[in-house]
């Protein structure tokens, strides 16, 4: 017997990729449903060969589904979100909305699947599961079989986050601008802060006091509360050019000696990495390549010869797939998996 589903924000870039790989998937599926705010009702959306016509937030049924997979932004997580689960449905939410609250589990099913069989037993339960930030989760997916193999001690990132983790106003800007500097029109930035075409940014997020911005502070709580709150990291976030696809420079160091050569053997036998990892032009994977995959890529594995116990990597994904909705239905599929869910 198949499963329920509800997909909220099904208009949005995120809803529509989760429609896309529950079907690709093969996620055991009775009745799919396409779920959006008031305006959006009756707009299509596509689900394999079928077209879906979404259905009014505020007038669905929630109790008739076992599953909601929610994509609709914070504000609307924090009001629905708490009902949906009250009304039995489990609610995957990919906003920030639930990631810091102690009593919700934040989850990379590759990482720490188990907590989700802890969560579930409780009687107290409110239904509700995080999904991590985009630039978080494929770190963690690489950092976890690094850190069981010799321990982390500390954490350098550098993201090169594309625009498609601001939605699609930041798409349509990079596209509109990229075009006009070809036509001598000027670009204005509106999403933005400055012009993003042909350009890089260093503010993802808003600023804090530490002179951190927030997407920045959000790679280390969630680092620490998925993997390891012993884990040091230090982030800096940087929007580039690109529609699809994060990439990340890591610089990762160990309480025990580890070489590249193991870390290379470990990362291709680990879940949901793959190692592209040649030291020659073009041995290494950029986020065109990684666009449409479900894998977090690891390239330019090596040595840093400046700290003891050190290693860098390159990291990338496709922030639409493994840092949103693949991890979303990934997270339905392992409670399925561990039968946790009493149908």
């Amino acid at each position: 017997m198949g499963y329920k589903v509800a997909v909220v924000g099904a208009t949005g870039n995120v809803g529509r990729e989760m429609l896309n790989i529950l079907e690709e998937r093969e996620f055991p599926v009775d009745e799919v449903h396409a779920i959006a705010s008031r305006r959006s009702l009756g707009v299509e959306v596509s689900f394999g060969d079928r077209v879906l016509k979404c259905k009014d937030l505020e007038q669905f049924d929630f109790s008739t589904v076992d599953f909601v997979l929610m994509s609709a932004g914070s504000e609307v997580s924090k009001a629905w979100s708490p009902r949906i689960g009250a009304a039995g449905a489990i609610v995957i939410d990919n906003s920030s909305c639930w990631r810091y609250d102690p009593e919700v589990p934040l989850i990379v099913p590759e990482v720490n699947a188990p907590a989700l069989e802890t969560y579930m037993k409780q009687n107290t339960r409110r239904n509700i599961i995080a999904n991590p930030n985009c630039s978080t989760a494929q770190l963690v997916v690489a950092l976890k079989p690094l850190h069981d193999a010799a321990r982390i001690r500390r954490v350098v990132v550098s993201t090169y986050q594309s625009v498609s983790g601001a939605g699609k106003e930041a798409m349509d800007e990079l596209w509109n601008q990229t075009k006009g500097i070809f036509v001598t029109d000027p670009p204005t930035p509106r999403k933005f802060t400055k012009q993003i075409a042909f350009n890089v940014i260093p503010h993802i997020d808003v600023f804090m006091d530490s002179g951190d911005t927030k997407e920045e502070w959000k790679m280390v709580a969630e680092t620490k509360k998925i993997l390891d709150p012993k884990i040091k990291l230090t982030a800096t976030c940087v929007r580039v050019p690109v529609f699809v696809g994060h990439s990340e420079a890591v610089n990762i160091e160990f309480d025990k000696p580890i070489s590249a050569e193991e870390a290379r053997e470990i990362l291709r036998e680990a879940p949901g990495c793959m190692v592209v990892d040649k030291r020659e032009p073009g041995g290494y994977v950029t986020p065109v390549e990684a666009a449409g995959e479900y894998a977090t890529y690891i390239s330019r594995i090596r040595e840093d010869a400046t700290i003891e116990n050190g290693l860098n990597l390159w990291v990338v994904s496709d922030n639409l797939r493994k840092g949103a909705a693949l991890n979303t239905v990934q997270i339905a599929e392992a409670i399925i998996n561990r039968n946790l869910l009493k149908k």
